[in-house]
Protein backbone atom coordinates (compact mmCIF):
# COMPACT_ATOMS: atom_id res chain seq x y z
CA UNK A 1 0.00 0.00 0.00
CA UNK A 2 1.21 3.01 -0.76
CA UNK A 3 2.00 5.85 2.02
CA UNK A 4 -0.10 9.09 1.92
CA UNK A 5 1.53 12.34 1.23
CA UNK A 6 0.67 13.28 5.41
CA UNK A 7 2.35 10.08 5.87
CA UNK A 8 5.08 10.47 4.24
CA UNK A 9 5.41 14.05 5.77
CA UNK A 10 4.98 13.16 8.92
CA UNK A 11 8.03 10.58 8.80
CA UNK A 12 10.47 13.51 7.12
CA UNK A 13 9.95 15.57 10.57
CA UNK A 14 10.27 12.79 12.64
CA UNK A 15 13.62 11.96 11.15
CA UNK A 16 14.62 15.01 10.88
CA UNK A 17 13.73 15.93 14.50
CA UNK A 18 17.15 15.22 16.28
CA UNK A 19 19.13 17.02 13.83
CA UNK A 20 16.72 20.10 14.30
CA UNK A 21 16.83 20.02 18.33
CA UNK A 22 21.21 19.57 17.71
CA UNK A 23 20.82 22.79 15.50
CA UNK A 24 18.43 24.77 17.91
CA UNK A 25 20.63 23.94 21.02
CA UNK A 26 23.81 24.42 19.34
CA UNK A 27 23.37 27.32 17.42
CA UNK A 28 20.10 28.95 17.45
CA UNK A 29 20.01 29.62 21.39
CA UNK A 30 24.03 30.73 21.33
CA UNK A 31 23.38 32.94 18.52
CA UNK A 32 20.12 34.17 20.45
CA UNK A 33 22.30 34.71 23.52
CA UNK A 34 25.32 37.11 21.65
CA UNK A 35 22.37 39.12 20.41
CA UNK A 36 20.74 39.58 24.06
CA UNK A 37 23.65 40.55 25.36
CA UNK A 38 24.64 43.11 23.04
CA UNK A 39 21.98 45.15 24.98
CA UNK A 40 23.47 44.50 28.25
CA UNK A 41 25.78 46.75 29.76
CA UNK A 42 29.13 45.67 31.02
CA UNK A 43 29.86 44.74 34.27
CA UNK A 44 32.72 46.63 35.91
CA UNK A 45 34.31 43.40 36.51
CA UNK A 46 34.60 42.10 33.26
CA UNK A 47 31.04 40.26 33.80
CA UNK A 48 27.39 41.36 32.11
CA UNK A 49 25.53 43.63 33.76
CA UNK A 50 21.55 43.18 35.00
CA UNK A 51 20.01 46.45 32.97
CA UNK A 52 19.58 46.38 29.50
CA UNK A 53 20.68 49.31 27.36
CA UNK A 54 21.03 50.40 23.86
CA UNK A 55 24.69 52.29 24.92
CA UNK A 56 26.14 49.45 23.58
CA UNK A 57 25.00 49.59 20.00
CA UNK A 58 25.46 53.09 20.05
CA UNK A 59 28.76 52.12 20.60
CA UNK A 60 29.05 50.53 16.93
CA UNK A 61 29.13 54.06 15.54
CA UNK A 62 32.34 55.31 16.61
CA UNK A 63 34.85 56.30 13.99
CA UNK A 64 37.50 53.42 13.94
CA UNK A 65 34.77 50.71 13.34
CA UNK A 66 33.53 51.65 9.71
CA UNK A 67 37.17 51.25 8.80
CA UNK A 68 37.61 48.24 10.36
CA UNK A 69 34.47 46.57 8.57
CA UNK A 70 35.05 47.87 5.45
CA UNK A 71 38.99 46.60 5.63
CA UNK A 72 37.44 43.23 6.59
CA UNK A 73 35.18 42.86 4.11
CA UNK A 74 37.26 43.98 1.23
CA UNK A 75 40.28 41.41 2.80
CA UNK A 76 38.02 38.82 2.72
CA UNK A 77 36.47 39.16 -0.23
CA UNK A 78 39.37 39.59 -2.58
CA UNK A 79 40.97 36.65 -0.88
CA UNK A 80 37.62 34.58 -1.47
CA UNK A 81 37.83 35.63 -5.11
CA UNK A 82 41.31 34.89 -5.80
CA UNK A 83 41.08 31.56 -3.53
CA UNK A 84 38.07 30.89 -6.20
CA UNK A 85 40.02 32.10 -9.19
CA UNK A 86 43.25 29.45 -8.48
CA UNK A 87 41.10 26.61 -7.17
CA UNK A 88 39.14 26.44 -10.64
CA UNK A 89 42.08 25.48 -12.77
CA UNK A 90 43.25 23.29 -10.26
CA UNK A 91 39.75 21.40 -9.43
CA UNK A 92 39.29 21.23 -13.21
CA UNK A 93 42.43 19.19 -13.60
CA UNK A 94 41.79 17.12 -10.52
CA UNK A 95 38.84 16.17 -11.66
CA UNK A 96 40.05 15.43 -15.18
CA UNK A 97 42.98 13.12 -14.19
CA UNK A 98 42.65 9.35 -13.40
CA UNK A 99 41.86 7.75 -10.15
CA UNK A 100 45.46 6.95 -8.68
CA UNK A 101 46.50 10.88 -10.15
CA UNK A 102 43.46 12.10 -8.46
CA UNK A 103 44.14 10.59 -5.07
CA UNK A 104 47.61 11.82 -4.69
CA UNK A 105 46.22 15.18 -5.82
CA UNK A 106 43.69 15.10 -3.26
CA UNK A 107 46.44 14.09 -0.39
CA UNK A 108 48.22 17.33 -1.46
CA UNK A 109 45.35 19.38 -0.61
CA UNK A 110 44.72 18.28 2.38
CA UNK A 111 48.53 18.00 3.69
CA UNK A 112 48.14 21.75 5.07
CA UNK A 113 45.41 20.42 7.65
CA UNK A 114 47.85 18.34 8.94
CA UNK A 115 49.72 20.61 10.77
CA UNK A 116 48.04 23.39 13.05
CA UNK A 117 46.74 26.31 11.95
CA UNK A 118 48.45 28.43 14.28
CA UNK A 119 52.08 26.95 13.13
CA UNK A 120 51.41 27.91 9.49
CA UNK A 121 51.04 31.53 10.60
CA UNK A 122 54.34 31.66 12.50
CA UNK A 123 55.85 30.18 9.62
CA UNK A 124 54.73 32.61 7.51
CA UNK A 125 55.59 35.29 10.06
CA UNK A 126 59.24 33.82 9.77
CA UNK A 127 59.52 33.94 6.00
CA UNK A 128 58.33 37.40 5.83
CA UNK A 129 60.66 38.54 8.85
CA UNK A 130 63.38 41.12 7.77
CA UNK A 131 65.87 38.35 7.78
CA UNK A 132 63.37 36.15 6.36
CA UNK A 133 64.16 33.48 3.53
CA UNK A 134 61.76 35.43 1.15
CA UNK A 135 62.79 39.13 1.70
CA UNK A 136 66.43 37.97 1.21
CA UNK A 137 65.23 36.58 -2.11
CA UNK A 138 63.67 39.62 -2.49
CA UNK A 139 66.50 41.62 -2.16
CA UNK A 140 69.21 39.83 -3.88
CA UNK A 141 66.76 39.92 -7.16
CA UNK A 142 66.39 43.72 -6.30
CA UNK A 143 62.61 43.55 -6.05
CA UNK A 144 62.50 44.76 -2.94
CA UNK A 145 64.22 47.69 -0.70
CA UNK A 146 66.80 46.39 2.37
CA UNK A 147 64.78 48.43 4.21
CA UNK A 148 61.46 47.20 3.50
CA UNK A 149 59.34 45.46 5.21
CA UNK A 150 56.42 42.43 3.83
CA UNK A 151 55.13 42.14 7.58
CA UNK A 152 51.93 43.99 9.01
CA UNK A 153 50.63 45.05 5.73
CA UNK A 154 47.36 44.61 3.99
CA UNK A 155 48.73 42.40 1.26
CA UNK A 156 50.71 40.02 3.45
CA UNK A 157 47.22 39.49 5.50
CA UNK A 158 45.78 38.73 1.88
CA UNK A 159 48.32 36.47 0.64
CA UNK A 160 48.15 34.28 4.07
CA UNK A 161 44.40 34.65 3.69
CA UNK A 162 44.27 32.95 0.53
CA UNK A 163 46.90 30.45 1.45
CA UNK A 164 45.24 29.59 4.81
CA UNK A 165 41.87 29.24 3.07
CA UNK A 166 42.78 27.77 -0.42
CA UNK A 167 41.93 23.60 0.06
CA UNK A 168 38.20 25.02 1.33
CA UNK A 169 37.72 26.43 -2.30
CA UNK A 170 39.75 23.89 -4.14
CA UNK A 171 37.56 20.68 -2.52
CA UNK A 172 34.08 21.77 -3.52
CA UNK A 173 35.10 22.51 -6.66
CA UNK A 174 36.46 19.49 -7.15
CA UNK A 175 33.57 17.48 -5.66
CA UNK A 176 31.45 18.95 -8.33
CA UNK A 177 33.71 18.85 -11.19
CA UNK A 178 33.70 15.27 -10.59
CA UNK A 179 30.60 14.88 -11.33
CA UNK A 180 30.52 17.62 -14.15
CA UNK A 181 29.93 15.21 -17.82
CA UNK A 182 33.12 16.33 -19.70
CA UNK A 183 31.78 15.14 -23.14
CA UNK A 184 29.74 18.65 -22.79
CA UNK A 185 32.81 20.31 -23.40
CA UNK A 186 34.59 17.86 -26.31
CA UNK A 187 30.77 19.11 -27.95
CA UNK A 188 31.04 23.29 -28.05
CA UNK A 189 34.73 22.68 -28.77
CA UNK A 190 33.32 20.40 -31.26
CA UNK A 191 30.35 23.09 -32.36
CA UNK A 192 33.19 25.75 -32.92
CA UNK A 193 33.66 26.93 -29.30
CA UNK A 194 37.41 27.76 -27.95
CA UNK A 195 39.14 25.90 -25.15
CA UNK A 196 38.44 29.28 -22.66
CA UNK A 197 34.83 29.70 -24.06
CA UNK A 198 34.08 26.39 -23.79
CA UNK A 199 35.23 26.50 -20.01
CA UNK A 200 33.32 29.91 -19.36
CA UNK A 201 30.04 29.10 -21.05
CA UNK A 202 29.82 25.35 -20.06
CA UNK A 203 31.89 24.04 -17.10
CA UNK A 204 31.70 27.31 -15.24
CA UNK A 205 27.46 27.18 -15.23
CA UNK A 206 27.85 22.97 -14.85
CA UNK A 207 29.62 23.53 -11.40
CA UNK A 208 28.00 26.69 -10.33
CA UNK A 209 26.68 24.51 -6.67
CA UNK A 210 30.62 23.75 -6.37
CA UNK A 211 31.62 27.78 -6.95
CA UNK A 212 28.89 28.87 -4.53
CA UNK A 213 29.63 26.41 -1.74
CA UNK A 214 33.41 27.84 -2.22
CA UNK A 215 32.23 31.13 -1.89
CA UNK A 216 30.85 30.73 1.21
CA UNK A 217 33.31 28.19 2.92
CA UNK A 218 35.80 31.05 2.28
CA UNK A 219 34.26 34.20 2.99
CA UNK A 220 33.06 33.55 6.50
CA UNK A 221 36.05 32.37 8.17
CA UNK A 222 37.85 34.95 6.02
CA UNK A 223 35.37 37.75 7.65
CA UNK A 224 36.07 36.24 11.21
CA UNK A 225 39.67 35.51 10.92
CA UNK A 226 41.54 36.98 14.02
CA UNK A 227 44.87 34.93 13.80
CA UNK A 228 45.99 35.96 10.92
CA UNK A 229 45.49 39.55 11.05
CA UNK A 230 47.18 39.76 14.58
CA UNK A 231 50.01 37.94 13.70
CA UNK A 232 50.63 38.85 10.10
CA UNK A 233 49.04 42.18 10.11
CA UNK A 234 49.46 43.90 13.36
CA UNK A 235 47.63 46.58 14.69
CA UNK A 236 47.85 48.57 11.20
CA UNK A 237 45.88 46.15 9.32
CA UNK A 238 43.04 44.84 12.61
CA UNK A 239 39.87 43.34 11.22
CA UNK A 240 36.78 42.73 13.40
CA UNK A 241 37.87 39.65 14.86
CA UNK A 242 40.98 40.85 16.11
CA UNK A 243 38.59 44.05 17.80
CA UNK A 244 36.09 40.97 19.18
CA UNK A 245 39.12 39.06 20.45
CA UNK A 246 40.18 42.57 22.48
CA UNK A 247 36.75 43.70 23.83
CA UNK A 248 36.68 40.38 25.25
CA UNK A 249 40.30 39.00 26.69
CA UNK A 250 41.46 42.80 27.24
CA UNK A 251 38.89 45.08 27.74
CA UNK A 252 36.92 42.30 29.44
CA UNK A 253 33.46 43.96 27.68
CA UNK A 254 32.02 40.92 26.63
CA UNK A 255 28.44 42.89 25.81
CA UNK A 256 30.57 45.30 23.29
CA UNK A 257 31.94 41.77 22.03
CA UNK A 258 28.80 40.27 21.29
CA UNK A 259 27.37 43.53 19.73
CA UNK A 260 30.49 43.13 17.30
CA UNK A 261 29.94 39.52 16.72
CA UNK A 262 26.40 40.09 16.09
CA UNK A 263 27.00 42.37 13.64
CA UNK A 264 29.56 39.97 12.17
CA UNK A 265 27.19 37.65 12.16
CA UNK A 266 24.73 39.76 10.38
CA UNK A 267 27.17 40.47 7.80
CA UNK A 268 27.81 36.55 7.53
CA UNK A 269 24.09 36.08 6.44
CA UNK A 270 23.71 38.68 4.07
CA UNK A 271 25.87 36.80 1.22
CA UNK A 272 24.94 33.40 2.47
CA UNK A 273 21.14 35.03 1.89
CA UNK A 274 21.89 36.48 -1.65
CA UNK A 275 23.62 32.97 -2.45
CA UNK A 276 20.49 31.12 -1.17
CA UNK A 277 18.36 33.36 -3.40
CA UNK A 278 20.27 32.80 -6.48
CA UNK A 279 20.72 28.95 -6.25
CA UNK A 280 16.87 29.20 -6.21
CA UNK A 281 16.58 31.53 -8.54
CA UNK A 282 19.13 29.39 -11.19
CA UNK A 283 16.85 26.10 -10.23
CA UNK A 284 14.10 27.81 -11.14
CA UNK A 285 15.20 28.47 -14.18
CA UNK A 286 16.70 25.51 -15.16
CA UNK A 287 13.55 23.63 -13.96
CA UNK A 288 10.59 25.89 -16.32
CA UNK A 289 13.64 26.20 -19.33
Amino acid sequence: MKPSPYSKKRNELLSSFPSFIWLVILFVIPIGVIFAIAFKAADPYGGIGEEWTLSTIKELFNPIYPVIFWRTIYLSLISTFIAILLALPVGYYIARTGKRMREIFLVLVIVPFWTNFLIRIIAWKVLLHPDGFIKKILVTLSLADPNSILLYRPETVLIVLVYSHLPFAILPIYAAAEKFDFSLIEAARDLGASRFQAFRKVFLPGISSGIVAAFIVVLIPSLGSYVIPELVGGASVEMIGSKIAQRSFVDRNLPHASALSALLMLAVFIPLLFAALWQRKAALTGKFK
